[in-house]
């Protein structure tokens, strides 16, 4: 039976990526930071079904700060893939924490990849680092001759969130080349689904899209409008990571659809699922959404009404424009083949949040008829 260790298994990408090797047969150990919330939704499932509790799903406490921990951990479970999902992930939120986000994103993945080589494991641990998009900084002039991303493009990190990444990305492929490690790097762009953290651009938008089709929230507030991302499945981004450490050698691999969508577009698409059509005016900071259509029977909002506004605090000091993956390594190479396009993952989180937000009006009707009662 094959072992994995996963960091950050409490993730969207955790979780899935939990799944998928629980049903490949693995031995899964997962480590999680300690906290007084138990933060373990996306993998409750799992930790709480027998087929899985304490025989191939075991959590360990540990954080990608605690170098002694980890190598502890390591040493015990003796893994035979390591999968360091663990990270600073929110981009805005770097500004705002650089320091941690160096050690953690940064540091973090060098004590892993130092547990593993002091340990002896290299012939037998095979690692992945999750890198990301965000090193190539949307620059124009570091695309291919496509137009897209690839293995080759230089990168141009334009936060301290992508500028952490670059470090790990490099002392991952240092490793490889110092001591013949099996560590592969996948540059993953954009990936969602119903799991994705409440914070990030695309669940902001499903959730809050609910919740106007359901009358709990007037309006929804964004950034930059125009800004261009390849968003993809994660379910088929974990597929991939799992199928990086099957290769024969350790390489550098992007993880992408190579399709772009604007923010603009993806607010068009979360709209339709709940039958509403909207028209856009005004430009920059000034630009509005107001509804033109409203087609479906269970969700009625008022023609003419204005569901969205640009809010410039959401703008990144430094802003990306435009990210775009070239897969082509990853399907010639491979054979990796996305399942889902964005029609249907905007389908999946609008579904999955509409039915989140429907049990938040059952609760706000239950509680007025408390206090009706109470009078």
């Amino acid at each position: 039976m094959k072992v994995a260790l996963i960091t950050g298994i409490t993730g969207q990408d955790g979780s899935y990526l939990a799944e998928l090797l629980l049903e490949k047969g693995y031995m899964v150990h997962g480590i999680k930071r300690r906290s007084s919330l138990f933060n373990t939704a996306r993998i409750d499932h799992l930790y709480q079904d027998p087929q899985h509790k304490d025989q191939r799903f075991k959590l360990h406490f540990g954080d990608l700060s605690d170098a002694m921990n980890l190598t502890r951990i390591i040493k015990e479970t003796q893994p035979d893939e390591i999968y360091n999902l663990a990270a600073m992930s929110h981009v805005a939120v770097s500004f705002d924490s650089p320091e941690y986000t160096a050690d953690i994103n940064g540091l973090g993945t060098l004590r892993i990849l130092e547990a593993v080589r002091i340990l002896g494991l290299e012939k037998k641990t095979r690692i992945y680092q999750a890198s990301t998009s965000e090193l190539y900084g949307g620059m124009p002039e570091n695309k291919n001759e496509k137009g897209f991303y690839d293995e080759s493009s230089p990168f141009h990190p334009r936060s301290p969130y992508g500028v952490a990444k670059i470090y790990g990305f490099w002392i991952t492929k240092n490793y490889r080349e110092a001591y013949n490690m099996f560590a592969c790097n996948g540059i993953l762009f954009n990936h969602e689904s119903p799991r994705r953290g409440e914070t990030f651009v695309t669940r902001k938008i499903t959730r809050a899209v609910s919740k106007i089709a359901l009358g709990l929230e007037d309006k929804l507030y964004l950034g930059n409008l125009d800004a261009r991302r390849d968003w993809g499945h994660a379910k088929d981004y974990v597929r991939m990571m799992w199928m990086i450490l099957q290769a024969e050698q350790a390489e550098d691999w992007i993880i992408a659809t190579g399709v772009s969508t604007t923010v603009r577009d993806f607010v068009r698409l979360a709209f339709g699922e709940v039958g509403i059509e909207l028209a856009f005016k005004g430009e920059g900071k000034d630009e509005k959404a107001y509804v033109t259509k409203c087609n479906h029977k269970d969700f009625q909002v008022k023609i003419g009404k204005e569901v969205l506004s640009v809010d410039p605090s959401y703008f990144r000091p430094t802003e990306v424009d435009l990210l775009i993956g070239d897969p082509t390594k990853a399907k010639n190479k491979l054979g990796w083949i996305p399942e889902h396009d964005l029609a249907s993952l905007v389908k999946e989180m609008m579904d999955g949040d509409v039915a989140l937000m429907k049990k938040d009006v059952i609760l706000l009707k239950a509680g007025n008829e408390v206090l009706k009662q109470a009078e």
